[in-house]
């Protein structure tokens, strides 16, 4: 793993990790760690599956998952921050995994679409529930909904780490390494029930014990929230100005294999005024990574 700027004392640290990343051994991932805890969330859209773990009274950490992703993304790195000290959380967004019931359809008014409104407004429900400002880490396309809601709410907000999020704006598709130029007239119906049927036949060759919770997860994510959201990737505010404004310490986290370029994830690091690591692995650094990407955060960001 790099880390643009990091003093001797820091690298030392991240080789550590590093080691212990490479010792991982396969988990049942439908199974939560000891000191784990379930809750809801009641937001906007409906109820919101959320994990929890650490010192009621730690720094709080938020950890919200992507796109057919979810809380357990993060099971490897809650019990290691809340080693640390931290409460740390995470939960399903709308339409995901046990949070599947949430939706549009619960809004008031009721609407038809999963919007990046939506998603900011849950987010901001699960702030309400405890302490800020809180460190907030938001993962592929979370990293938009946590950039937008920081810029509306910087109040809420102690930190930002952007992991494997989108380092562009508009077509964000466009510059992905695969079949990124081919994005642009393919409708996001399309493109989600493409990935959705890769990412459920383990096309990427991820790890057996990942690949059977994944599948297993799809049972319950509900295919118009991920339509929804790759219509909205193809719609990607541009934030970066704005979030440097704030003055808020901000974190940029990717690996070298991620779907987007590491260069393209460099320049919006320099737009933000951000800190950036780069980390030896693909798109999901939370799973593959989960040291390195723990010490990355408490390095960079004080209490």
């Amino acid at each position: 793993m790099s880390v643009d700027r990091a003093d001797g004392e820091a690298q030392g640290i991240i080789a550590r990790a590093a080691r212990l990343d490479a010792a991982l051994e396969p988990i049942d991932w439908s199974v939560l760690p000891p000191g784990v805890e379930r809750d809801t969330v009641t937001a906007p859209s409906g109820d919101l599956a959320r994990i929890t773990a650490g010192p009621v009274d730690g720094p709080r950490i938020v950890l919200v998952p992507g796109v057919t992703g979810s809380k357990e993304d993060f099971i490897r790195m809650m019990p290691l921050l809340a080693t640390a000290g931290y409460r740390v959380e995470s939960f399903d967004m709308a339409g995901q995994y046990e949070s599947h019931a949430a939706g549009p359809e619960n809004l008031h008014p009721p609407q038809r679409h999963y919007t990046l409104q939506l998603f900011v407004d849950d987010l901001l429900a699960v702030l309400a529930t405890g302490a800020t400002p809180a460190h907030v880490l938001g993962y592929s396309f979370a990293g938009t909904v946590v950039s937008a809601t920081v810029v509306a709410h910087p109040e809420l907000f102690a930190s930002v780490t952007l992991l494997s999020a989108p380092p562009l704006s508009g077509q964000v598709l466009r510059a992905f390494k695969i079949l990124g130029p081919l994005s642009g007239p393919v409708p996001a119906r399309t493109e989600a029930r493409l990935m959705m049927w890769g990412v459920r036949n383990n096309l990427h060759h991820g790890p057996r014990d990942r690949a059977v919770f994944v599948r297993a997860r799809f049972a319950l994510t509900r295919r118009a929230s991920v339509e929804d959201i790759f219509w909205l990737m193809k719609h990607t505010p541009d934030l970066a100005d704005a979030m440097r404004a704030l003055g808020l310490p901000v974190l940029v986290v990717t690996g070298t294999g991620d779907v987007w370029p590491v260069e393209a994830h460099r320049a919006f690091a320099e737009r933000l005024g951000a800190d950036i690591v780069i980390i030896d692995t693909g798109h999901s650094p939370c799973e593959s990574a989960p040291y390195q990407l723990t010490e990355a955060m408490l390095t960079h960001f004080p209490r």
